[in-house]
């Protein structure tokens, strides 16, 4: 009876093992969230309306670059209604700065856990004055944040990647910036339009980053520090530009980022996203 028994158990543990190896592989990112900016001018016309047709995506998170002339309150009451949910706040970086207070209220009514920040003021070329400057700025209002549960973190803008000592300035506010109180958020195609490589942005600081934008550059682009480049030619459905973005994301899984989101600059964002999106959940880890 005993070796009757040991042979079922070993029969059943082969039966496992066999289920396992033949079943589904997971998305590396089973449900990406998107940018607001990508339906600036739908939001701008009408946001219950504009949060119905992302639902209808099958999209609920968001990152709000804007509330849209909504109060946090107002926006967040809309999102609940919808069984949507914000964990991204964007402000400008003045607003950052000179508002702190209200930016913290406004993310806690809103429910998110992360304040982003997506450009630094300048003119010209990004310099090491500002680098500087944007360390102390970045580290007192995420120190604030913090102390709120809230996480900080900084978008590329592409500027940023300016040779300074061994590596770039976006180098140095990394390794500046308080990492209890300063986090990344990593952008593809800023990342990649001056140059660099996400792949080894994302294994050199692989605890730094909580946030992604996904979003893609056309094939044939050699991009340049500028930070700016003209996104109805060059901001393509993902999958269909120059970045290898299953390596990205497969890198990613070594890092702190909690939320992908899916950002297209494209006016015809709206036809556009669910092909980004449907290409992401594609993307397992086989």
């Amino acid at each position: 009876m005993y070796r009757k028994i040991r042979f079922m158990f070993s029969l059943l543990a082969v039966i496992i093992v066999i289920i396992g190896c033949h079943s589904e592989p997971k998305p590396l990112v089973p449900d990406p969230g998107v940018v607001s900016f990508s339906f600036r001018n739908e939001f701008s016309n009408d946001v219950p309306g504009t949060l119905d047709m992302i639902k209808e995506m099958q999209i609920t998170n968001i990152e709000f670059s804007s509330l849209f002339g909504l109060s946090a309150k107002e926006l967040r009451q809309l999102l609940d209604e919808r069984g949507m949910i914000c964990t991204s706040y964007g402000v400008g970086y003045n607003t950052l700065t000179d508002q702190i207070e209200q930016v913290a209220a406004d993310a806690i009514t809103l429910g998110a856990k992360y304040v982003r920040v997506a450009s630094i003021p300048r003119e010209g070329l990004f310099t090491l004055e500002l680098a500087k400057k944007a360390v102390e700025d970045f580290n007192r209002a995420g120190k604030y944040l913090g102390e709120k549960g809230i996480y900080f973190c900084y978008h590329n803008h592409g500027f940023e990647f300016v040779p300074h000592e061994n590596g770039t300035l976006y180098d140095y506010m990394v390794q500046h910036t308080n990492p209890d109180y300063v986090s990344f958020e990593i952008d593809l195609l800023w990342t990649v339009f001056p140059g660099q490589d996400p792949v080894q942005l994302l294994e050199k600081y692989p605890e730094r980053f909580r946030l992604m934008h996904l979003k893609d550059l056309r094939k044939g682009v050699i991009g340049d520090l500028s930070g700016r480049t003209d996104l109805q030619v060059n901001d393509m459905v993902l999958g269909t530009g120059q970045i290898d973005i299953p390596a990205v994301l497969k890198a990613a899984q070594n890092t702190n980022i909690a939320y992908y989101y899916i950002e297209d600059g494209h006016v015809d964002a709206v036809t556009r996203v669910p092909k980004s999106r449907e290409y992401i959940i594609g993307i397992t880890g086989n």
